[in-house]
């Protein structure tokens, strides 16, 4: 089971400098966490991370903490930390947020985006449009957007965002094909950043809210699915 994994088997021990110690743990555990190699359910002792590093409790803490943040490990009762299922059953609400939160990060970054940025935008596009593999094609999703939101105004608005597509791309990576999401999703990405480069900016949110709303109702229907199983 996927809780008995040991942390050993999937993190290289090695020694970190105490400055350095709570960033490269919550980078690696990150990490392992995208890309499947610790999978839901896998308890993340703080114990058995801090003997591979060499390193005290303390900044494992703070690593798992932030990891909790960005909705990755989740605590339980009776096994602590442990890896979050890839998606919860507050996955639509979780997109409704997202529609409140990337339009007003949208509104904020459009009249300040340079030809640079577009450019950029259109490059993750183009990758997409070629793009087989799944982890690549979350990682190339959330660099699309928040590329799109990067002029915005609100940091801490930026960071909430970011924190969604995270959990977004972890879990497109895993059932992107089951969910029939993929090429269909660029005529609304193209769209969008079509509107943004004329710096049209409602036409753009509206653009916007359509393509979160549609992935919410896939992400219903997916839902309703497992249920049946």
């Amino acid at each position: 089971m996927a809780e008995k994994i040991k942390l050993s088997n999937v993190l290289a021990s090695e020694q970190l400098s105490p400055h350095l110690a709570r960033s490269v743990i919550e980078e690696r555990l990150r990490n392992a966490i995208v890309d499947g190699r610790l999978p839901p359910g896998t308890a993340v002792r703080q114990q058995e991370i801090a003997d591979l590093y060499g390193v005290s409790r303390m900044p494992v803490r703070e690593a798992l903490r932030q990891l909790e943040a960005q909705s990755l490990l989740r605590v339980e009762m009776h096994k602590g930390a442990v890896v979050a299922p890839l998606i919860g059953e507050d996955a639509v609400d979780t997109y409704e947020l997202r529609v409140l939160l990337e339009s007003q990060a949208l509104r904020q970054s459009i009249p300040l985006l340079e030809e640079s940025d577009i450019a950029s935008a259109r490059s993750y596009i183009e990758q997409l449009e070629h793009e087989t593999s799944h982890a690549q094609i979350g990682r190339l999703n959330r660099l699309l957007h928040m590329t799109l939101y990067s002029k915005a105004s609100n940091q801490k608005l930026l960071r909430l965002i970011e924190n969604e597509l995270n959990e977004e791309e972890r879990f497109l990576r895993f059932h992107l094909s089951s969910m029939g999401l993929g090429k269909l999703t660029q005529d609304d990405h193209n769209a969008l950043v079509d509107a943004a480069a004329s710096k049209q900016v409602e036409e753009a949110v509206g653009v916007l809210q359509q393509h979160l709303n549609n992935g919410a109702r896939v992400i219903r229907n997916y839902l309703n699915k497992q249920r049946a199983v």
